[in-house]
């Protein structure tokens, strides 16, 4: 039994179905915006990078309800999105040159603050600590708590309503929180009703949830398992739910079994925190592949430089250094050196970086990305680059080629969850959710 707070009268039975939740923020990087900035509530937002005049480089990182109704969509490149929502600043000024463009035809940008949207996202943390005993942060914005000891399925609606509601008033942001039996179920209801949203399915109702949904909104389907889904007759999650689950064995191995599982709504993965992250990685894009290397040796020096910093800020040494090259159409190439030691040196991560991806230097490039991996976390003195880099240069390089993955994963995903598709160009999250995409992707993409 939890030593957490309990609700007055409320008594369980042993064998009671738990109570999952999921929390997911609302265009949290654009929420975060308007924190500091309030004018710029109710207006066409986009966070991301390389929008300011004379830079090529850059995607949307996330973008607000009202500038979606343009067409504006996370990980798009920046430049399709100035086209369809041009800045509200080259308006005011004069600098446009549409004559016949409306002022709420434009809206405003503003660049990735990670600093700032992490600092916002430990004071949600703090409060979804204190509302669960178990929570499982998958992201900085998105979680999943157990709170089987702490309600009951007759008042789950308004324990859920009190999650949402306090991270509104002592925060400032807003989520959208589902609640289910499952983790699964739990986070296709968080997506159902946003923003804002509140939606609670109860162990009886699951199937009944779950059946007229299209198939691409079940948990782990992306685009490219959804289309092979339809091409089996299987439009929606009943049909999954009633098929034969050997063909869908056949066509998907194991994910075959569990996508009929979690179509039926059974899930028994439990709620459990996370571990020690185990790579980190940036990763952007260019607006247009690129085939003169300079451009590209400065992107992965600023990539380079970053991933480095992130796992000095997180205590982390690192025994793997990695490079991404995407090349036209989507054919996804990496590369990667293991080093006999764990180091901490973000000279050895650019050098590194730039030897691996010499070979494609002269290949027409949309996307690079720079990786560390193999983590350690340290808790005594860093080690230098002294100590391993005669070794470093004498190790055998490993190499690999990977298919393209359909979707960027969270940053430090866990084995449990489910494996993304491999789908060489993903669609945007419907549900508005932020990825690290473009100059501020995370991802982990090894």
């Amino acid at each position: 039994m939890s030593d957490g707070p309990r609700l007055p009268g409320v008594e369980r039975e042993a064998d009671e179905d738990r109570i999952v939740c999921h929390v997911d923020a609302d265009c949290f990087y654009a929420s975060c915006e308007r924190l500091r900035e309030p004018e710029l509530r109710e207006e066409p937002l986009v966070v991301g990078m390389g929008y300011e005049e004379g830079e090529t480089i850059g995607a949307v990182a996330t973008a607000s309800y009202e500038a979606r109704e343009f067409g504006v969509e996370s990980a798009q490149a920046i430049s399709t999105a100035l086209e369809r929502l041009p800045r509200r600043a080259a308006f005011e000024n004069g600098t446009l040159d549409e004559s016949d463009l409306e002022r709420d035809e434009t809206g405003y940008y503003r660049p990735v603050d990670m600093d700032y949207y992490e600092s916002v996202a430990a004071d949600v943390r703090e409060i979804l600590h204190d509302c669960a005993g178990v929570v499982r942060e998958v992201s900085i914005d998105e979680a999943y708590l157990d709170v089987t000891e702490r309600t009951a399925w007759e008042v789950a609606d308004g324990f859920a309503r009190h999650i949402r509601d306090r991270i509104r008033r002592e925060v400032g942001v807003t989520v959208s929180v589902g609640v289910a039996p499952t983790m699964s179920a739990a986070k296709i209801a968080s997506d159902f009703d946003k923003p804002d949203g509140l939606t609670v399915v109860e162990p009886g109702d699951i199937r009944e949830f779950l059946a007229p949904l299209e198939v691409d909104l079940l948990h782990g389907v992306g685009p490219v398992t959804a289309r092979e889904l339809r091409e089996m007759g299987l439009e929606t999650a009943g049909d999954v739910a009633a098929t034969d689950p050997e063909p869908l064995v056949e066509r998907f191995g194991e994910r075959g079994r569990e996508l009929y599982d979690r179509a039926r709504g059974e899930d028994d993965r439990r709620v459990e925190p996370k571990g020690d992250p185990k790579s980190f990685s940036r990763e952007s894009a260019f607006a247009e592949p690129v085939e003169d290397p300079d451009p590209k040796y400065e992107l992965i020096e600023t990539l380079a430089a970053a991933v480095a910093d992130r796992a000095r800020r997180e205590g982390a040494l690192y025994r793997t250094i990695g490079v991404k090259a995407v090349t036209p159409p989507y054919d996804v190439n990496t590369r990667e050196k293991s080093l006999p030691g764990p180091i901490d040196d973000p000279d050895l991560v650019d050098r590194i970086a730039r030897d691996l991806f010499a070979e494609f230097e002269r290949e027409p490039v949309r996307k690079l990305g720079v990786r560390v991996a193999n983590l350690e976390f340290a808790t005594a003195d860093q080690t230098s680059l002294e100590g391993w880099e005669s070794a470093a240069g004498s190790d055998p390089e490993t190499e690999s080629e990977v298919e393209a993955e359909a979707e960027v994963e969270r940053e430090s995903a866990d084995e449990s969850e489910p494996e993304p598709d491999a789908d060489p160009d993903p669609d945007p999250d419907p549900a508005c959710g932020d990825r690290l995409v473009g100059q501020t992707s995370l991802s982990d993409f090894s």
